[in-house]
């Protein structure tokens, strides 16, 4: 069994006639936690799109335990325990809390367990379950955040993708959103974290790619991680690679 549980290669994907990634390659290890970071417009949530099969690559491979998963539907993706937490506005806003939960369980292998599953959901997210009959367009946006998260968890992932869990949250929302996360890496679920808090990506992940003009600029390793002003170089164009 390879030790790789997502392997990306050279990898091409935008929008129409816009190309926004080149030739990007990275993998996942087993049971390894991963971060993105990188300036804003540059391919990291179109990387994550086209992993999860929301957006068709132009060329590349994807695969992700042994399956080659390029052209694969969303939802047989998600079947396999690759699951991606879009940014907490995709969300049904006329469905309760529990509800929105409760449907998220609905591959062959997270239906069996929804029930114990949403009690950890529940106690992963406390702010949910005090709130699980309320609509979901009713929450705060820390609060959908949350609820995307929690449906991704419904999902039993093998690996669960993040783009950007505490954008635009309250300093207080931010620090209990990344408790949260952190409970989660502990788990031993792999992670794929997209955020712009690269401390935050340091504590939680074991490397970092970054990932500017659509390509995979630069691999880092915690051990040998960057400091302040190299990570601001890096952001704005200024760093050496």
């Amino acid at each position: 069994m390879s030790e790789r549980l997502l392997d990306i290669d050279a990898l091409r994907a935008g929008y129409g006639t816009h190309p926004v990634l080149h030739d990007a390659s990275l993998h996942v290890a087993r049971g390894e936690a991963v971060g993105l970071f990188g300036p804003n417009g540059h391919g990291k949530t179109t990387l994550l799109r086209t992993i999860s099969g929301l957006l068709k690559p132009v060329s590349g491979k994807i695969r992700f335990d042994g399956h080659d998963i390029t052209d694969a539907a969303p939802s047989t993706i998600v079947g396999l325990g690759l699951v991606h937490a879009q940014q907490g506005n995709k969300l049904f806003g006329d469905m309760a809390v529990a509800e929105t939960l409760e449907l998220s369980a609905f591959t062959t292998r997270a239906r069996p367990k929804r029930r114990e599953t949403l009690k950890r959901v529940f106690a992963l997210f406390p702010r949910l379950a005090e709130r699980k009959r309320q609509l979901a367009r009713t929450l705060s946006g820390g609060e959908r955040q949350m609820l995307s998260i929690g449906c991704a968890l419904m999902c039993q992932p093998r690996l669960l993708m993040l783009d950007e869990p505490t954008l635009g949250l309250s300093p207080k929302l931010k620090e209990e959103l990344a408790v949260a996360i952190g409970e989660i890496a502990q788990t031993g679920i792999p992670l794929v974290v997209v955020e712009q808090d690269v401390e935050f990506l340091l504590s939680l992940t074991q490397r970092l790619y970054l990932i500017e003009h659509g390509e995979v600029a630069r691999e880092i390793d915690r051990a040998h991680a960057p400091d302040h002003q190299e990570i601001m170089d890096m952001y704005f164009g200024t760093a050496k690679t």
